[in-house]
């Protein structure tokens, strides 16, 4: 278990470094869409090599860096790339960027990444809402002693992703003409492609799309009391939906290719997230003011 106050240590250092800026949506930018970081205005850059405690990032395409400032007006902390478990990293160092942003105060995570498609409807170069997840083949970053300043010992994942925030993504991508289909992300602990007897299997299973990562970020970020948005890439179909090889080669060609329907739909949902946040700050402010009016009658 990683001690509570390396997380602390972290979270100091990045605080000299962006000083009273507070960033609100944490990006995580996965593999070949890492260049919607560069939009972000006044930018603070930070190296992940240079924070104690972060562990580097050695995935292709993964600049290893935080990028702070706004876009669309929304204070940001834009991770370009992230840790994935197969290089050789736990669960809980693949997620500890996500706990370091929780402490210096972000409430929404909205995550990439790009997947193989394993629903022969869909098309590579298409994007995917993610609605669910699933994970069967790997510890996750809870395992071990709960850390209660975090959160609770066993988080509820029945809506890992806010059902509110993909309701404003589906009217974004609308809005911008941006096709986006909608499926359950199956997370594999790679760095290997899935087999095609794999891919049958999590057809079976009910998933959309195959990939590496997202997942323990997802559960760490639920942990944490996170709002949660998440979307893939189609960069390819999965094993044996095609009789041709997968490459990372493709995976990155593919992420290039999109970047500017990428970021048409990430900046249309910057704008309107003010939407969702107002939305929340009115429930919590007529709940505080039923609470005192209980109190007042008392």
């Amino acid at each position: 278990m990683i001690p509570f106050e390396r997380y602390e240590q972290s979270a100091a250092y990045l605080r000299e470094k962006i000083g009273a800026f507070q960033p609100d949506v944490l990006l995580i930018l996965g593999s070949g869409l890492g260049q919607f970081g560069d939009r972000v205005e006044d930018p603070i850059i930070v190296s992940y090599q240079d924070i104690p405690h972060f562990r580097h990032s050695t995935a292709p395409g993964h600049k290893g860096r935080f990028v702070f400032g706004t876009i669309a007006d929304k204070r940001v902390a834009v991770m370009q790339g992230r840790v994935h478990l197969y290089e050789g990293y736990t669960p809980e160092e693949a997620v500890y960027g996500v706990r370091v942003m929780k402490l210096l105060g972000v409430k929404t995570l909205i995550v990439t990444n790009a997947a193989g498609a394993i629903n022969a409807a869909w098309n590579p170069g298409e994007f995917a809402l993610i609605s669910d997840h699933i994970l069967l083949f790997d510890a996750t970053p809870l395992t071990g002693p709960n850390e209660e300043r975090f959160g609770v010992r066993f988080p509820d994942m029945s809506t890992a992703y806010t059902p509110a925030l993909r309701e404003l993504a589906r009217t974004a991508a609308r809005e911008t003409g941006v096709h986006l289909n909608e499926g359950v992300y199956m997370y594999f602990p790679g760095p290997q492609y899935e087999t095609p007897a794999e891919i049958r299997a999590a057809r079976a299973l009910g998933a959309d799309l195959a990939g590496m990562s997202t997942v323990p970020e997802v559960i760490a970020a639920r942990h944490c009391g996170m709002e949660i948005l998440g979307f893939s890439l189609a960069t390819n179909m999965a094993a044996g939906i095609l009789d041709q090889p997968l490459t990372e080669e493709e995976v990155l060609e593919t992420g290039e290719a999109c970047k500017d329907s990428f970021s048409k739909l990430m900046l249309r949902i910057l704008e309107t997230l003010w939407r969702y946040t107002a939305r929340c700050t009115s429930k919590q402010e007529k709940g505080s003011r039923t609470h005192e009016g209980k109190n007042a009658s008392d």
